[in-house]
């Protein structure tokens, strides 16, 4: 697979740039999720940071609804986001053929 330990160096030391990059771009994005039909609507980062959250004001009178619909926007988010880095890091790996070679 590799004729010399400079090949596989530099096959390493560019999947370390490759994934610096990635992790840059995903900071970047921006993931929104809804629930109870948009009476909540979060929005994140790529790093899984909450970044905006928008509460209809009819929920302010249901304590119970809003937990509810809270914690499944927030599963949401967490899903969306990890789903995106699962497939950035495939792509990463694809596009680096590190395996075909």
């Amino acid at each position: 697979m590799f004729e010399n330990m400079g090949d596989m160096a530099k096959m390493l030391s560019s999947m370390q740039e490759n994934a610096k990059k990635m992790e840059q771009e995903l900071e970047s994005k921006t993931f929104a999720v809804k629930s109870g039909g948009g009476m909540i609507e979060l929005v994140g980062n790529g790093k899984g940071e909450v970044t905006d959250l928008s509460i209809d004001d009819s929920l302010l009178q249901d304590k119970e609804s809003l937990q509810i619909l809270l914690i499944s926007a927030f599963n949401d988010l967490a899903k969306m986001i990890e789903q995106n880095k699962q497939s950035s890091a495939l792509n990463m790996l694809g596009s680096a053929n590190a395996f075909t070679k």
